[in-house]
């Protein structure tokens, strides 16, 4: 059977990361407890902190509860996210304020300016698909108003902005080790904090959550092996999509968002620490981010030139800092190029397009969202597909991805 190309599916994983997780289904010693992966991403991004959770989500409402964000305030946030970075601001009770997006799929500096009022507790700031946003000039603004600045750093592990890693400058960042992101442990976030002030309040709030279940646990262990050795290689066939569904259905697997939080609930699996099991397959993700960060720059670079040549309207430009988690083009008729690539085996289709706020199953009005309140965030989710950019994808892949705007 032929390879598919998927720009999600857990992209990332290769053979050593299979062979980890199906050994440590077998050690349920090493299921729950353990910082070693907290040292690890101190040492290696030079942060004088570091605070590990089971998810993003966790490790926001960790900053938030930190922050003392609740009832009456307002965090603002960007259209063109995911509920995940939603979701943790309604679960402590504030209210997100969404703000539209520049031609980077960043948040627009100038907006953030004219949607600050006296109850603004926090600006958050997604650096979209590794590529950084304006932070210093956000970071100044929230300076002169004396409100807090939250880095989302989910997509850029490894990003850097003027010569500094991103997750430097706001008051507090969270990464995601998300089973899609630039390292995956299939769930995972890390809390770091700048601001002296919130050190010692998300430590308190971690050591005062419990473990995920044993049972969830293990789920997260079978997503890599099931994915790798039975679903991905029928995946072009409707057994492999069978499979996932059957897999996702009775809930051997989990799912990357659920029904719940389309609608602005979080699962009772959040907030939690990270498991000692999870932090082993992101510490050995993490010995490999130069290599797949460098990996995503050389196919970013293909695409740019290749594209250009095809007058496709590319959205990032050449960045040595960026890291390119995925590279999104703005074309006419996504539905139909999506259609034509999955008969040629290429899975397009990652969820981030189709709604302001992704999955597209998202209720808008749940999630606080007003319809036409952020135009170009929502004319770039018409019209985006997002390219694979990860480790799994060869530059003959990625040659071969390219070939589908030959129209």
């Amino acid at each position: 059977m032929s390879k598919i190309i998927s720009i999600s599916l857990s992209p990332n994983t290769e053979k050593d990361d299979v062979s980890l997780a199906l050994s440590l289904i077998f050690n349920p010693w090493k299921w729950k407890k353990g910082r070693e992966l907290e040292r690890m991403f101190r040492n290696y991004f030079g942060f004088n902190n570091a605070f590990s959770f089971n998810s993003g989500r966790s490790s926001l409402i960790a900053i938030l509860k930190a922050m003392e964000v609740g009832k009456g305030d307002e965090v603002i946030v960007q259209a063109f996210t995911c509920n995940a970075a939603v979701n943790p601001i309604l679960y402590v009770g504030a209210k997100p304020i969404f703000v539209d997006i520049d031609e980077t799929l960043n948040i627009s500096v100038e907006e953030i300016k004219k949607k600050i009022t006296s109850k603004t507790k926090a600006v958050m700031v997604q650096h979209t698909f590794g590529y950084s946003a304006e932070i210093k000039k956000v970071r100044n603004i929230c300076r002169e108003k004396g409100i807090y600045l939250i880095e989302d750093c989910a997509h850029a592990l490894g990003a850097k902005f003027e010569d500094s890693f991103c997750g430097s400058f706001g008051d507090a960042s969270f990464f995601s080790f998300g089973r899609d992101k630039i390292i995956s442990s299939v769930y995972g976030g890390m809390v770091v904090v700048n601001n002296e002030s919130l050190i010692e309040k998300v430590s308190d709030f971690q050591k005062e959550l419990d473990y995920p279940s044993l049972f969830w646990i293990k789920q997260q262990l079978l997503h890599p092996i099931l994915m790798n050795k039975i679903v991905l290689p029928l995946y072009s066939s409707k057994i492999g999509r069978g499979l996932l569904a059957l897999f996702l259905n009775l809930n051997i697997l989990s799912k990357a968002v659920t029904k719940k939080e389309n609608k602005g609930k979080l699962p009772p699996y959040f907030p939690k620490r990270m498991p000692d099991a999870l932090a082993v397959l992101a510490m050995h993700q993490l010995k490999k981010i130069d290599r797949f960060n460098e990996h995503r720059r050389e196919i970013a670079e293909l695409y740019e030139k290749e594209l250009i040549k095809r007058k496709i309207g590319i959205v990032f430009k050449n960045n040595k800092e960026a890291v390119f988690l995925k590279y999104p083009v703005m074309v006419v008729n996504p539905e139909k190029i999506i259609s034509e690539a999955r008969k040629e085996g290429i899975y397009l289709n990652d969820g981030w397009s189709g709604s302001p706020i992704v999955p597209p199953s998202t209720s808008l009005k749940d999630l606080c969202y007003i319809h036409s309140s952020c135009p170009r965030a929502e004319e770039a989710a018409r019209r985006i597909i997002s390219l694979p950019t990860h480790i799994n994808i060869s530059r003959r892949d990625a040659l071969k991805v390219v070939k589908l705007f030959d129209v």
